[in-house]
């Protein structure tokens, strides 16, 4: 007899489908170019405030949010390899898969928060970098974007093969937040707190509002006074 136990938070599923939608608009602007580069940066500083929320809910986030409880170590990696491994958050191998989509996501962030596009669109920090970085930061964002486009596409294949290989559906319980097992993994389930989700999304809207347009970055070279004719010297 099986029993349903719950798994992934509310947070982290909205987190999880907002960061999907969030991707495929970046694609879309990106390939439109244009005028659509603005919302470009939107959605860019849109996905940064998803990933702050994730480290943050990585933290203060419930049992199997938590990067402890999934973190691939040594250990859990042999363990899951020699099949002895047992959990009901990510296993050890889609731990890896989604540390890696992290941190190039990051990246990809980071670098478009200094990129342009040579017309009419400036990332909100290009005020801190001259040109010439700020251009091989851009070519640093397109690149990235390939290689997380790789990334996704992987992480996109390895759902499929674990419903209909391995028959194990990892798509529902990130819908519904529960899974179906046997009684001897059920395990007990610390579930976070509003306290916690207040101050992770505080964190959230302090960061992306001080990148976006805080008077913390509203910084601008000094205008330069020319001289008065009659301190010029011929």
């Amino acid at each position: 007899m099986k029993v349903t136990v719950s798994v992934w938070d509310f947070p982290i599923r909205i987190f999880h489908w907002s960061l999907v939608v969030a991707i495929v608009a970046a694609y879309i602007t990106a390939d439109l170019g244009g005028l659509w580069m603005d919302w470009h940066g939107r959605i860019g500083l849109f996905i940064l405030g998803l990933l702050v929320f994730r480290l943050a809910w990585g933290f203060f986030g419930s049992t199997h949010a938590r990067f402890a409880s999934f973190f691939p170590t040594v250990g859990r990696l042999k363990a899951y390899i020699k099949g002895q491994w047992q959990g009901l958050g990510h296993n050890p191998l889609g731990a890896l898969s989604v540390l890696a989509l992290l941190a190039l996501l990051g990246l990809q962030v980071v670098t478009g928060l200094f990129a342009n596009d040579d017309i009419t669109y400036e990332g909100p920090l290009t005020v801190l970098i001259d040109k010439p970085a700020s251009d091989n930061l851009t070519r640093w964002h397109n690149t990235l974007f390939d290689g997380l486009l790789w990334l996704v596409g992987l992480h996109v294949a390895s759902i499929f093969y674990y419903r209909w290989v391995k028959k194990h559906d990892l798509l529902k319980p990130m819908l519904t937040g529960k899974k179906i097992v046997p009684p001897e993994q059920v395990v007990a389930v610390e579930m976070a707190g509003p306290l916690r989700l207040a101050l992770s999304l505080l964190l959230t809207v302090t960061v992306v509002w001080t990148v976006a347009g805080s008077p913390l970055l509203n910084v601008q070279a000094a205008p330069v006074s020319e001289p008065s004719p009659a301190t010029l010297d011929f």
